[in-house]
């Protein structure tokens, strides 16, 4: 679903030559000027670094754009023909997320008649694709077990696309537990026995591809292999995984494979990959300098380096100054606190193995927290409140800490301490409606910001476990289609899927290269207020439960920024870009107009650099377009004296020349305004000759 103003067009300029140009450019100008001066020797040049003629760096930039093809609009990093945002998904597609799952028996179906010893645990669908779990026991040739590699991963392949041939039909079958059982005993699979325990509901359905292999299942499945297209499946790699996740079990050996309806589709799924892998965060994030992993330190803690650290800056004051906009009110709680705190909460019961180890203080216990709610439920109950006062939205970027094994961890996408953009609203019943329809425009305000304006939304109602009364279930439910309705917003329903305390909407994002991502999400909550006892009296003068709504835009930081880093290629829109002008000088003696010119700019908030002028132009040019920097100025002697920057956009090409004031007064308006700087200056420069006229407007 597209919401809100389109995404400005972002443009990557594609100067390649660049440097290169620019010093020959720069070097040919030299020449010029040493045969003016009477050298003798075209070659006995003046080293960069001395003072140099006044030459127009204007000029320069000007005939480098000229030169590269771009001199005012970079291309696009996609063309149209590369567009794959429209690749089917298991949620919108259900014949995809058959055919996943019918490709996931095969599979196991081929590794068995391919290595007879192996036994199967589980094979799920995921996202793109699918996955299964091999167990392969030692045997006299393997006194380990099997270990498969990638040229195994061919011969399970061709033993597919004979099973695909062979056109078996699939069988659904219900059974007893009993049955089943003997079943599973009798092909001696015990991963399956404990499948089976763990199956709470009757009767037991088994898949059967003919009468040559079977699996327990819940489906669905096509009705006969014949009927998967082999040229768009493909299996991708082969990963360990402990079984239950459990290190202390067996090491399982995990096949990872992608399924698509064509092999289109499969294509264009394989260009995805590629271009994410360009995009990888945590390549970038090395690359530019951002954030770091620190493994001395432990696995999943992330270090923000001074640039990184300017972009988080820049994300926090924009969402703290958005939500006081809104009526929220800013607040900061602890890091730790009392395990008993978390019994009452029930965190302590039900996510016990997602939390750290606790620490004893004084003979008391205490807990690292992993979740900021309950220490907002004991604000609100520090005093008795007024229907009057509600609501009541309290904001916080709540840094919370969850174990994750290290298998789990991912770059800035799974960690192990994350800051939460969490907020808690306590509301009347009757308040429900008008509060989420609140949250979700300042959802979209928030994300349109950083260029996200596609979205897939789905509400999950009530599930057969949970708490709270069906009236308040109801109306809470309705509250959240009523909100999505109010707006206009189209939605799914995950019948079934809500939290035990609530219902909840949750949004996803699409990025440029078509993935989703889980990101914001609105929860309410009748668990909470009721293990705290949290109160308001009423017109009528009883005591009543508010209703708790949790909300988060971003969901962490840390992955927003994983995905923001991916999202732009690390290419940051000028308002979130860690150094948003450099100034590179062309000798030591307008440095100090350099350094004048970043102080002031740094004055007013932006974020300038002076290049340390140890390279080559050529070397100063292209380390800033490496770095992604989106604006940058050559500075020569003339620019000194004429109180001027011949200033270059990286997505617009050049601009000309600018006042030192002016420039940054229009930098300073795209910096708060979240734009582009395009704005040409007072002299264009003539690329044939080298000489500057005004522009005309």
């Amino acid at each position: 679903m597209k919401i809100g103003p389109l995404a400005a067009n972002v443009f990557v300029l594609t100067a390649s030559n660049m440097a290169t140009t620019a010093f020959h450019l720069a070097r040919r100008s030299l020449m010029t000027s040493s045969r003016r001066l009477g050298a003798t020797r075209s070659s006995a040049l003046p080293p960069v670094r001395r003072p140099l003629p006044r030459v127009s760096t204007s000029h320069l930039l000007s005939a480098v754009a000229d030169e590269t093809g771009s001199s005012t609009a970079a291309s696009t990093e996609q063309n149209d023909d590369d567009d794959d945002s429209d690749l089917p998904t298991n949620d919108s597609d259900p014949h995809l997320l058959k055919l996943r799952h019918t490709s996931a028996h095969v599979m196991a179906m081929a590794v068995q008649r391919t290595f007879p010893e192996a036994q199967v645990t589980i094979g799920p669908w995921i996202d793109d694709g699918f996955y299964y779990d091999f167990y392969f026991p030692p045997t006299p040739e393997h006194e380990t077990g099997r270990k498969l590699a990638e040229a195994d991963l061919k011969l399970i392949k061709k033993e597919m696309d004979k099973i695909i041939s062979m056109d078996l039909p699939i069988l659904r079958e219900e059974v007893s537990r009993d049955q089943a059982r003997e079943r599973i005993r009798q092909i001696n699979e015990p991963f399956k026995l404990e499948i089976l325990d763990s199956i709470k509901t009757e009767p037991i359905t088994l898949y059967s591809l003919g009468d040559q292999w079977w699996d327990l299942c819940a489906g669905p499945h096509l009705q006969s292999t014949g009927q998967l297209p082999k040229k768009a499946i493909e299996l991708r790699s082969v990963a360990g995984a402990y079984w239950r996740g459990d290190e202390k079990r067996e090491m399982l050996q995990r096949i990872y494979a992608t399924a698509w309806n064509t092999p289109q589709e499969l294509r264009r799924h394989k260009k995805r990959l590629e271009e994410a892998k360009k995009r990888d965060h945590r390549v970038l994030g090395t690359k530019l300098d951002l954030f770091s992993i620190q493994e001395n330190a432990g696995g999943g803690l992330v270090f923000w380096h001074p640039k990184g650290s300017a972009v988080r800056r820049k994300i926090e004051d924009f969402w703290k100054e958005s939500h006081l906009a809104r009526g929220y009110d800013i607040v900061y709680t602890p890091h730790i606190a009392n395990l008993e705190l978390w019994k009452t909460s029930g965190h302590y019961d039900f996510y016990r193995e997602g939390m750290f180890d606790q620490m004893e203080v004084e003979n008391e216990t205490y807990q690292i927290k992993p979740m900021n709610c309950p220490f907002h439920c004991l604000m609100y109950k520090d005093a008795m409140r007024s229907y009057r006062d509600l609501p009541f939205r309290w904001a916080e970027l709540g840094t919370v800490y969850r174990y994750e094994r290290s298998g789990t961890l991912h770059g800035l996408m799974r960690v192990r301490g994350f800051t939460q953009d969490d907020a808690h609203i306590f509301c009347l019943p009757e308040q429900l409606q008008s509060e989420i329809v609140d949250v979700l425009k300042l959802t979209q305000s928030i994300l349109s910001r950083f260029g996200f304006d596609k979205y897939e939304l789905m509400i999950s109602t009530r599930p057969e476990k949970s708490v709270g009364s069906d009236q308040i279930w109801e109306d809470a439910t309705a509250a959240l289609v009523g909100a999505l309705d109010e707006l206009g917003w189209k939605y799914g329903t995950d019948e079934g899927g809500g939290a035990f305390y609530g219902p909840k909407i949750d949004l996803k994002i699409k990025d440029a290269i078509g993935r989703t991502w889980q990101c914001s999400t609105v929860q309410c909550d009748f668990n909470l207020p009721e293990r705290f006892d949290l109160e308001y009296v009423s017109a009528e003068g009883t005591r009543e439960r508010p209703i708790m709504v949790h909300r988060a835009i971003f969901g962490s930081i840390e992955r927003f920024f994983g995905i923001l880093i991916e999202n732009t290629a690390g290419d940051l829109p000028f308002w979130l870009a860690p150094t948003q002008l450099k100034l590179l000088p062309v000798t030591d003696a307008v440095v100090d107009y350099c350094k004048d010119v970043a102080a002031k700019a740094n004055r007013l908030g932006l974020r300038v650099e002076v290049d340390r002028g140890a390279e080559r132009l050529a070397k100063q040019i292209r380390n800033a377009e490496q770095s992604r920097i989106p604006v940058m100025a050559v500075v020569g002697v003339k620019e000194m004296e004429e109180g001027t920057l011949a200033v270059r956009s990286r997505k617009n090409g050049d601009l000309g020349s600018f006042k030192v004031d002016d420039l940054l007064d229009e930098l300073k308006r795209c910096d708060e305004a979240a734009e582009e700087m395009t704005k040409m200056g007072e002299v264009v420069v003539k690329e044939a000759k080298g000489e500057a006229e005004p522009v005309k407007e």
